[in-house]
């Protein structure tokens, strides 16, 4: 199949360069890549950020209301306004 790719001139100098010192075409080294990265793209699982809480309450009573300032300057310390 063909197509047409957009590659910036630095990157494909180089990748003339490799090409030839490896005997091989631009063809041949793209496809290479571009094998490595579905590779590595199909073996790596979704990140997943898991559940977790602290005893299960939430914020405390006295501050479900609270701005995020005023629940910044308690967990600091900070003296209250």
């Amino acid at each position: 199949m063909k197509t047409t790719l957009d590659i910036s001139d630095p990157l494909l100098r180089d990748a003339r360069k490799i090409a030839a010192r490896e005997g091989t075409t631009l063809r041949a080294l793209v496809e290479q890549g571009l094998r490595r990265i579905v590779t590595e793209k199909r073996r790596r699982p979704k990140f997943r950020l898991r559940q977790v809480t602290f005893c299960g309450n939430g914020l405390r009573p006295e501050l479900q209301d609270a701005s995020w300032e005023r629940i910044l300057a308690l967990s600091y310390g900070y003296p209250s306004e």
